[in-house]
């Protein structure tokens, strides 16, 4: 297998439409405009593609829910979730700088597909540098003629790690806070109300309100098809070449390639595209080859984002892939390979991340929030206090129960990924219960700033964040090893009309 590819991730940035059509852009959009919609579906189902955002859905099997759910009211709404927050993750921000151009005309085939007449592409105030280089992207191709009849608009929406769950990012779209809802976004009966006439035949709304439609009518609301950046820059070649060539790189259940991030305890921190079936060793190595090699102590462990079990050093040969890593009880997720050394004590990991998804918890479910923070608080006096065996079991006991009646996925990504580091470091955990042990602060788990040159730059003001999404204004940043600062309300109590719309909306 070839060390990288360049299928979606270039070489070198493709900064003009007129470069991007030189290497074969737009083929994929002309190909779809001149077939019947079921010819693309059947396309992309033979490639294989699958969902890059995270949880590798099979890409064809969304499209064909969605035009399944359509309405005969309301146009369908395409999305593209540029709303990256994983830990560990820059690879959707690599793609819209150095080729915006594939990720829009992945986005233009999809609406054409599901017959829509709009695209949001839904990316972080934050991301200024991508946000300006979609825009100038989206104006070069209008002008051009590529968006006839389709209106296309960038939106900035918040930090919030949940802005980047798909219910939650159609709440922020329609003007809402990143609050994830029960109810897909593909289904009939996540109403948007309809203000006016207007509105009714416009095809503007989007779904994703909390009211859910009653079991004796269907809501006139349409669905919105919602992908990733990198799930929609595969989309183009695959229509162009066929699925058979997505095929020649990858493995049967996991065909093309993927970009990974790899950052931690690495020489060189980057984001590269690889051949999926690549071995994890192998990708890492990637990142690992600098001047510095003799510096970099063995690895122990590598952490997904905060989104699957950790993998330790027994793990290093599997092979990047959807099936391989199900099969040792992970998931591939976005491919955010945090590299783990010696070096870095197990507990004060384990409160990193504990810290990460509880402050970042909406509140909606109470055991994801207040467990969340107990969880926190009780890995962090471990950590810089030293503990004992009863410590340990409320630590445990909370760990069960964060996840009952979670509405989405956080609270169980809080139980798998601090219970899996606990369970792979046992011997070093329970050290944290002898006396005199040496304190450590938890590490800093958060959102990747930059990722330039071989350079990392963290979230830290993630250390002012408190449990309600307000920061501290007192001046003074509080480090890694401080309680989190809890003001007695939840985001969802300070910032939510949800519960406006009547109680028969859950």
């Amino acid at each position: 297998m070839r060390s990288s590819v360049h299928r979606v991730l270039p070489e070198v940035a493709i900064s003009t439409l007129a470069d991007y059509e030189a290497s074969g852009g737009g083929a994929g959009l002309r190909a779809a405009q001149a077939v019947a919609a079921e010819a693309v579906l059947g396309e992309l189902e033979a490639s294989g593609l699958r969902g890059r955002g995270g949880a590798g859905f099979p890409t064809a099997t969304k499209w064909r829910t969605i035009m399944r759910y359509g309405s005969d009211v309301l146009r369908t709404s395409v999305v593209v979730n540029a709303a990256e927050g994983e830990p560990g993750t820059f690879k959707d921000r690599a793609i819209m700088r150095s080729n915006p151009y594939a990720v829009i005309e992945g986005a233009l085939i999809a609406a054409t597909v599901v017959d829509s007449r709009s695209i949001t592409i839904a990316t972080k105030a934050r991301f200024a540098l991508e946000s300006a280089r979609m825009s100038e992207a989206v104006d070069e191709m209008r002008a051009a003629g590529w968006c006839e009849g389709v209106k296309i608009e960038v939106i900035s929406g918040p930090s919030e790690y949940l802005y980047g769950e798909e219910t939650a990012l159609l709440e922020v779209v329609n003007g809402r806070p990143p609050f994830p809802r029960i109810a897909p976004p593909w289904r009939h009966g996540v109403v948007e109300l309809v203000r006016n006439e207007a509105d009714l035949h416009s095809g503007s709304g989007l779904t994703a309100d909390v009211q859910k439609a009653g079991q004796t009518g269907v809501s006139i609301a349409p669905p919105a098809l919602v992908n990733n950046v990198e799930t929609l820059a595969n989309v183009p070649a695959i229509i162009a070449n066929g699925a058979a060539w997505f095929r020649t790189l990858g493995t049967q259940n996991s065909p093309g390639t993927v970009v990974c991030t790899i950052t931690g305890s690495v020489g060189h921190p980057l984001v590269v595209e690889v051949e999926l079936g690549t071995p994890l060793r192998s990708v890492l190595d990637l990142a690992r080859a600098s001047d510095r090699d003799a510096e970099l102590a063995p690895i122990v462990a590598v952490m997904m984002g905060v989104s699957n079990v950790i993998l330790t050093a027994a793990d290093l040969d599997t092979p990047v892939s959807y099936e391989a890593m199900s099969a040792i009880g992970t998931g591939l997720g976005s491919a955010s390979f945090i590299v783990i050394d010696e070096s870095t004590d197990p507990v004060a990991l384990a409160a990193g991340v504990s810290r990460f998804l509880a402050v970042e918890s909406c509140g909606q479910c109470t055991p994801c929030k207040q467990d969340g923070l107990a969880i926190f608080e009780g890995l962090r006096s471990l950590a810089t206090e030293g503990g004992t065996e009863h410590d340990l079991a409320l630590i445990e006991r909370r760990l069960g129960t964060i996840a009952d009646g979670a509405r989405c996925n956080l609270a169980r990504q809080h139980q798998v990924v601090v219970g899996s580091i606990l369970g792979a470091f046992d011997d070093r955990v329970r050290v944290r219960l002898r006396p005199g042990v040496a304190p450590c602060e938890p590490v800093l788990v958060t959102e990747l700033v930059a990722l330039d040159n071989g350079l990392v730059t963290l979230d830290d003001a993630f250390l002012t964040k408190r449990s309600d999404w307000t920061q501290v204004t007192n001046g003074s940043a509080p480090s890694t090893g401080a309680p989190i600062e809890d003001p007695g309300s939840s985001p969802v109590d300070r910032l939510t009309d949800h519960r406006a719309h009547g109680s028969g909306s859950e």
